[in-house]
């Protein structure tokens, strides 16, 4: 479904975010992309979401190459806007309607639905987020996780086939961050393809996913499953995601390597 090819981007043709990346990601798959913070997690989501544009490289989604020029072909704009729904990691970004309803409302009638039929897509979003109480609320009058669950609703009514996720857990209590994750695995169970970016590791275990992960200078180093990724310390220490501890008993230096996952399973 998603094929990226050599993918460069550099922010004002002068920082780079992304080397010479590849990724293949096939319909209903799970897919986690690991680094630290700079390795380019959130701008290779946005390539995929059709918001940025590589400086060199190719991306296709369903056999079509994604450029700047066919985002403009009216049928293929609507087409890709409908399939693919990006979650920013900062969701005062995505929300701008007056009232929660709005935002939930505004994709459906972008895309030609009636209203009628927004209103019961709508609905029934609120209702699968626990959040029917929000309905007429506006968006800066709400949590930070209410806002998170609200901006996830905005893209869950236009249906999509793939659900980017950028840094989803950042910020939210321990039951929302739950209720997240079982939302997640439910809607991959439903044949969502779900792409997260995250230095999570502890999310990643949960996912189960195919994890890509990115080092410090913006390249893919690895793709594997979560268990290969996660117990490959020598990779997690060389791309910044654990760090060794070294403390001092009785004069002797002792190291030992620290991540809240490998050393907080439960």
């Amino acid at each position: 479904m998603i094929k990226l090819n050599n993918i460069y981007y550099s922010y004002y043709q002068k920082f780079s975010a992304l080397a010479d990346v590849g990724l293949a990601i096939g319909s209903g798959e799970k897919v986690a992309v690991i680094g630290s913070n700079g390795s380019g997690k959130s701008t290779l989501l946005q390539i995929i979401a059709g918001l940025l544009f590589p400086s060199k490289g190719d991306y296709y989604f369903h056999d079509t190459a994604v450029t700047e020029s066919a985002l403009k072909e009216k049928n293929f704009l609507r087409f890709f806007r409908q399939k693919i729904g990006y979650v920013f990691q900062d969701s005062d970004i995505q929300l701008f309607c007056p009232t929660v309803i709005d935002e939930l409302l505004f994709g459906p009638l972008q895309i030609g639905l009636s209203r009628e039929e927004a209103m019961d897509r709508s609905i029934e979003i609120l209702q699968m987020l626990k959040i029917e109480n929000l309905k007429d609320r506006p968006t800066y009058m709400i949590s930070g996780g209410e806002k998170k669950r609200v901006a996830l609703g905005s893209v869950l009514t236009m249906n999509p086939d793939v659900l980017l996720l950028d840094e989803p857990t950042n910020g939210l209590d321990p039951r929302t961050q739950v209720f997240l994750l079982e939302l997640v695995l439910s809607l991959n169970e439903a044949g969502k393809t779900i792409v997260i970016a995250t230095h999570d590791l502890s999310l990643v275990s949960e996912l189960h996913s195919r994890v890509a992960v990115l080092s410090e200078e913006h390249r893919v180093e690895k793709v594997g499953t979560a268990d290969e990724i996660l117990y490959d310390e020598e990779l997690l220490l060389k791309v910044n995601l654990i760090h060794e501890h070294i403390h001092y008993h009785d004069g002797q230096a002792h190291s030992h390597l620290h991540s809240h996952y490998l050393f907080h399973k439960h």
